[in-house]
């Protein structure tokens, strides 16, 4: 392989094994031999294991801004139908492995965020900007009459955030869909339109 080629097959190869497994208890020697390259080919690309890990959350990160970006910019389909099309991509990925992998992200804020204070901000910073990129479909949202004027943006995506997060992990527990489905219905049953909540009361 060429040597851009080696890196991105070691980078996405950390990212598929630490995905399903965590970061302290993958070792690196598996991610060479899953690549076919040898020791002194990581530390030409990698200082350490910790570089290591800060490429795989960027390369994490770079996949899941282009998922966010066909979801969230599709124009065809109303802004709540592209947030349950999200919903829908991300059960089907479950699904695909297993409910083996779930979220990078949430995997290793779980795992690293008592232990390493680099990796927690690092972490933090993404669903921080996860949170404002929902945030911006929610205002579309408001804005097209699908939310009340008066809702809370910033506050319903980071309701989002933390509910879709501990379901995914609960999805991994369960090796089923039950917990996904479980908060994506009570979350849209909140979000419901104006009209909807003015018969009910």
């Amino acid at each position: 392989m060429e040597r851009g080629d080696t890196k991105r097959a070691l980078v996405w190869c950390g990212t598929e094994l630490l995905t399903e497994r965590g970061f302290q208890v993958t070792g690196i020697d598996e991610v060479l031999k899953r690549v076919g390259v040898p020791k002194g080919s990581f530390y030409h690309f990698f200082a350490n294991k910790h570089e290591f890990g800060e490429a795989v959350i960027q390369n994490y990160v770079e996949y899941y801004a282009r998922k966010m970006t066909r979801i969230f910019d599709d124009e065809s389909t109303s802004p709540l139908s592209r947030l349950r099309a999200f919903v829908e991509d991300a059960k089907r990925g479950m699904l695909k492995y297993g409910y083996r992998r779930g979220c990078l992200i949430g995997n290793l804020g779980q795992e690293l965020a008592s232990l390493d204070d680099a990796f927690r901000v690092q972490l933090e910073a993404v669903l921080i900007a996860w949170e404002r990129r929902v945030e911006g479909c929610l205002q579309q949202a408001i804005d097209a009459g699908e939310l009340a004027p008066d809702s809370d943006a910033a506050a319903i995506s980071r309701f989002f955030w933390i509910g879709w997060e501990g379901a995914v992990l609960r999805a991994k527990l369960t090796r089923n869909a039950e917990p996904l489905d479980q908060f994506a219905g009570m979350f849209f049953a909140m979000l419901a339109p104006p009209a909807r909540r003015t018969r009910r009361r």
